[in-house]
């Protein structure tokens, strides 16, 4: 059993890689198509993407690609889950943050430094160190009396996540990428704890309060993270997902639903669980370095330092394509502005 969910939860964090970077492209389009109609006054917009933006998200082909994926790494994330402490089958999950990292470099034009490598192999170092200290079974426990209070949670989660798109628009990205991670993450403890599966009773699992979580922090969970790909860099906004999807249900197997690790490795498994943590979120702080698919701000200098990674840069971007320069910059000479893609 061992040995199948660790499989199935490696193929999850492959399927969620792929699958972020897919919708990571459709959601840059759109975005983009967008902005320009904002700026010829076509459309106006309150400082974040429309719901007609995130609705021809939804339509693009590389988004609907990608939620394939997403679908196909859901099905893996949830078998790892019936067999694995959820502290591990997360973690080992989370490793789609490696896989987001090293396509986005090839599709998405965004550039790895050596900080980041070491801040991915923190991340692997982690999740091998897990894996030596965890439990090969997950523990069943009675506890009906958690799904009420796991819905009654879920839905304040949800309510507060569809007002932070409402407020911060495109300020937001890294926070709408932790509240999608936490919602991805109630999900999985939701088919955890999920009543009706063995031995299969549908009408026991409609009638489940985890059945209703599941439903709804996977729908507000994916709208969040297609904002938050819509606004953010796709490296960040996955490293925060990952922390949220990781430490979120971690913590509720530990405190909860009787996970633990190997008798003497308690250490080794609270170093790895932190360390997964720490690497995913040196990631988003150094992801400055992605490219901006909005042209709106120069590339930042390298080095180690974290100084200025919270506040907005100013400045020119210089543009590679005159076509573009010509566009965003009106002092310079270019071609006509293209008509709105959307409008």
């Amino acid at each position: 059993m061992f040995v199948i969910g660790v499989f199935f939860a490696s193929a999850a964090a492959i399927a969620y890689g792929v699958s972020t970077v897919l919708r990571a492209l459709g959601a840059r389009n759109a975005a983009i198509d967008e902005r320009e109609c904002q700026k010829q006054g076509t459309v106006t917009g309150h400082g974040g993407p429309s719901l007609t933006s995130t609705a021809d998200t939804f339509r693009s082909s590389e988004f609907v690609w990608g939620t394939a994926f997403l679908v196909l790494g859901f099905i893996g994330g949830a078998i790892a889950a019936r067999f694995l402490p959820l502290f591990l089958s997360q973690t080992i999950v989370s490793a789609n943050l490696v896989v987001t990292a090293l396509l986005g470099t090839a599709t998405l034009g965004n550039r790895l430094f050596t900080r980041e490598w070491v801040a991915i192999g923190l991340v692997i170092a982690s999740l091998c160190a897990l894996g030596v200290s965890s439990t090969h079974t997950a523990v069943d426990s009675d506890v009906r009396p958690f799904h009420w209070t796991l819905f009654a949670a879920t839905c304040a989660l949800s309510l507060i996540a569809w007002y932070a798109v409402y407020k911060l628009g495109r300020r937001g990205a890294i926070l709408y990428g932790a509240l999608a991670g936490v919602l991805y993450g109630v999900i999985v403890v939701g088919v955890r704890v999920l009543d009706g599966i063995r031995p299969f009773e549908p009408l026991k699992i409609i009638a489940d309060p985890a059945a209703w979580t599941i439903a709804l922090a996977g729908t507000v969970g994916f709208y969040v993270q297609t904002v938050a790909l819509q606004v953010g860099h796709v490296n960040g906004v996955t490293a925060v997902l990952v922390v949220g999807e990781t430490a979120a249900p971690g913590t509720i197997g530990v405190v909860f639903l009787g996970d633990h690790a190997k008798p003497g490795l308690s250490w080794l498994a609270l170093v790895g669980f932190l360390g997964a943590v720490v690497g995913a979120v040196l990631v988003a702080l150094y992801s400055a370095h992605e490219a901006d698919h909005f042209d709106e701000q120069p590339p930042p200098t390298g080095g180690w330092s974290l100084r200025g990674r919270f506040g907005s840069r100013s400045g020119p971007r210089p543009h590679p394509d005159p076509a573009r320069r010509g566009r965003d910059d009106p002092g310079e000479a270019g071609p006509a502005q293209p008509e709105c893609p959307s409008c």
